[in-house]
């Protein structure tokens, strides 16, 4: 299971942006606040798994297709019986300086966010098994006298979203940290706590944020949440959403609830061949198989010139499609490869490969390269298509290896993305 480890801060000058409803974010029946069944000694029994990396396997990817989270005024209590209330507002932050090393003041130990979090001002960064956003607030204190409001008090506010799992561990963790970093007035004798909130295929296993006070300034607070996907049958795949309800609250104002925008970012599955074990991924995050030049140069050379002619596959941007379908994939081969020509100790490679939703089977014409076996068959370039060489055999029958262990390792599934990395 996920567990906790002792958080190390990391320096963060960002500015935040100010935000209205996440994209694609669930309707409120589906997100809902949970009981809170918090074990005994949670903390110690829960270390992040967060596998060792590959070459360039932690390179983070912002989220294809999202746009930026965008402002959309304040929301607002009613006046009490003194007319007095509060506002919350999504709105863009101040650059912030540079906030306090420090350990976080928790009553859990949490992890460090990554340091390309903060990139992830209003839009989802992840790598396979993290993902992380950031957004801003403005919260502020107000009195009503005769129609007129003015503000009494103001406090910005960075929260930092940041959420991981593993491909071994069908829990995940959602982790909300919290800091003012400017304000002025009666805001600033506010305080808020948070509730986790859970939906679609997972349940809330526990979560914690107790009541903060807003200052001082700078002072990091952190909420932490795991959550148990119910996607754990043989074949069954499912997303979790999760989210935080952070409620601001001060003596003598209305209370104000902002509702953190949804993180839907990870899905469980127990349907990946050749692991008997459930485990949770960013599913649209291109997880890369290494094709070295050392260890299979025929091969690495094929797909260098390939890729470089056009074809898709070596980056986030033009990733290819992973295909489960054995009629698509035999397709693909014979296509490709059906009349491969009779060569001593060389067999013929394609690229884009079999197992992607870019071969033949989805239209487009053979190209080569000089010096590959196969005459008759043009050069050519763009992205659609497929290269095909005759490539050292020992090299080509590896290609297959590779790929299924990182389709394993990664749990790349049907119509998921994946980049072909090649490597010194």
């Amino acid at each position: 299971m996920l567990q906790y480890r002792k958080r190390r801060w990391f320096l963060i000058a960002a500015t935040a942006a100010a935000f209205a409803a996440f994209a694609g974010a669930a309707p409120a029946s589906a997100i809902t606040d949970s009981q809170d069944n918090s074990r005994v000694n949670v903390v110690a029994e829960l270390t992040p798994l967060i596998p060792e990396a590959t070459p360039g396997s932690d390179e983070p990817a912002r989220e294809a297709g999202a746009s930026r989270l965008s402002a959309a005024g304040e929301i607002c209590t009613s006046p009490d019986e003194n007319g007095r209330g509060s506002c919350i507002e999504y709105r863009n932050a101040d650059t912030v300086p540079g906030l306090p090393s420090s350990e976080a003041d928790s009553q859990f130990a949490a992890v460090a966010p990554p340091q390309w979090c903060e990139d992830a001002q209003g839009v989802v960064y992840a790598t396979r098994t993290q993902a992380c956003r950031i957004d801003g607030v403005l919260y502020h204190t107000w009195v009503e006298r005769n129609g007129v409001r003015t503000t009494t008090g103001e406090a910005n506010l960075l929260l930092i979203n940041y959420s991981y799992g593993s491909t071994s561990d069908s829990r995940i963790a959602h982790q909300l940290d919290v800091t003012a970093f400017s304000g002025w007035g009666d805001a600033l004798k506010g305080s808020y706590s948070g509730t986790a909130r859970v939906g679609y295929s997972c349940t809330k296993e526990s979560g914690s944020f107790t009541t903060k006070p807003i200052q001082p300034l700078n002072q990091w607070h952190t909420g932490e949440a795991f959550f148990d996907s119910t996607a754990t049958a043989a074949g069954a795949a499912g997303e979790c959403g999760t989210g935080w309800n952070l409620t601001f609250t001060n003596p003598g104002y209305t209370s104000s609830t902002y509702v953190v925008p949804v993180l839907r970012q990870f899905r469980c599955d127990n349907k990946t061949a050749g692991s008997t074990d459930p485990g949770c991924v960013v599913p649209w995050y291109a997880s890369a198989v290494y094709y070295s030049q050392a260890t299979n140069p025929d091969l690495a050379s094929h797909v260098s010139r390939a890729q470089a002619s056009g074809l898709p596959g070596a980056t986030f941007e033009a990733p290819l499609t992973r295909s489960t379908d054995p009629t698509v994939n035999q397709t693909n081969r014979d296509r490709a490869c059906g009349d491969a020509p009779s060569v001593t100790g060389k067999s013929c490679d394609e690229y884009p490969v079999a197992s992607s939703k870019q071969g033949l089977s989805a239209g487009g014409t053979r190209r080569t390269f000089d010096g590959c076996g196969f005459p008759g068959i043009p050069t050519g370039q763009g992205p659609t298509g497929v290269s095909v060489c005759m490539i050292t055999a020992t090299e080509n029958n590896s290609q297959g290896g590779l790929h299924s262990a990182m389709y394993r390792s990664e749990r790349v599934l049907q119509d998921d993305p994946f980049r072909v990395v090649v490597i010194p």
